[in-house]
């Protein structure tokens, strides 16, 4: 679960009782609280962050949890998924579940091993569409090397659901050596991006028949733990690893992703917006729809915060990878503006970057 930024109240835990934050401004859920952005972080500090308190829920991907192991710890996340439509270029939600899950453990700087998938399915959904997934999950499970080892599978009647939702958990291990996180991105750090942003987005979106014309872009869902694991061998120094923390930019793009970081490590980021990798289909169709693509879902992407010593060192592994070809180095950290995020145009301007405000694409993953 990710924080924001709605108040300084913390919750007090005191003997399982707790002090609970105020409530959001809304009374009901809208769509605009599932956009990954500012409304998403109200509501997980408030009801959720603010309920289950504890030392665990720490604004990261994932929790990092202690095993009798005097070298290792375990890693575990969870996700659910309800993109719309279930199949769009480049994927599908089978492909999504897995690698979505796999993203989360792997940008902990853990090694996934294990998945776990519920499954809730609408009364009518054909059996050959629900073979069809599977077979997708499978194969991006082997992709990922990581093993589906358990599930649960609950139907509803017919209207009740969309088809198919799916909830994935997912297990790794990471040495207790590491640490990477949010909290640990310092002042001086570079910002690398693996590769170019938005077409996620875009692709479901034009899936959906919303474009008015057809486009080339195809989603960039991928499981991302092998390179991860390349750019974390390659940023290895004396007295710890170089790279303090990982993130896959997903619902909410890379500006609320970086917006995430800044508040959650007190330090200031600026971005260079000619170095931003944005596909000129992307960039054109955006432009036209009048999205900002620093704002459009990723599933196959991922944001480096590296020690200056060994940046051009995991810029190098990346861009030897498939996934990486593209990456570039997109920004730094700062002592200065603790929390905000600010981008230097093409124009010479500098723009504050805040969360997502509401919904911008719903159902996207």
């Amino acid at each position: 679960m990710n924080q924001s930024s709605i108040s300084d109240q913390e919750p007090v835990s005191m003997q399982g009782a707790y002090c609970p934050l105020p409530l959001p401004h809304h009374e009901q859920i809208v769509i605009g609280h599932g956009s990954g952005g500012k409304m998403t972080h109200d509501l997980v500090r408030t009801v959720f962050q603010g309920r289950l308190n504890n030392s665990f829920l720490d604004g990261n991907d994932g929790a990092v949890l202690p095993i009798q192991d005097p070298d290792h710890e375990i890693v575990v996340s969870v996700d659910a998924h309800v993109v719309s439509p279930l199949f769009f270029p480049g994927g599908d939600i089978g492909r999504l579940a897995i690698s979505g899950t796999v993203n989360d453990i792997a940008v902990m700087g853990a090694i996934p091993k294990h998945i776990m998938a519920g499954f809730i399915l609408e009364e009518g959904f054909r059996i050959e569409t629900l073979i069809k997934i599977i077979d997708t999950m499978s194969a991006t499970a082997q992709e990922a090397q990581v093993l589906v080892v358990a599930g649960d599978t609950k139907v509803v009647e017919k209207g009740k659901c969309d088809g198919i939702y799916i909830t994935t958990s997912g297990v790794g291990v990471r040495k207790k050596e590491l640490l990477i996180g949010g909290q640990y991105v310092k002042p001086g750090d570079a910002i690398i991006l693996s590769g170019s942003i938005g077409d996620h987005g875009i692709a479901v979106l034009q899936a959906r028949g919303e474009l008015g014309f057809e486009s080339q872009i195809v989603s960039d869902v991928a499981p991302l733990n092998d390179m991860i694991q390349k750019a974390l061998d390659a940023g290895c120094m004396e007295g710890g690893n170089a790279i303090h923390a990982m993130r896959d930019p997903t619902r909410g793009g890379v500006a609320t992703t970086l917006s995430e970081i800044a508040q959650q490590s007190h330090t200031g980021i600026l971005l260079d917006e000619k170095t931003i990798p944005i596909s000129e289909s992307v960039q054109s169709i955006c432009e036209m729809l009048g999205f900002d693509p620093l704002y459009v879902a990723n599933e196959g992407k991922c944001l480096f915060f590296v020690d200056q010593r060994k940046c051009q060192n995991v810029l190098g592994i990346l861009r030897e990878d498939p996934h990486g070809n593209n990456a570039q180095i997109i920004g730094k950290v700062t002592a200065e503006n603790p929390g905000m995020v600010l981008l230097k145009t093409i124009l010479g301007s500098t723009r504050l970057l805040e969360m997502l405000s509401g919904e911008l694409l719903p159902r996207i993953c």
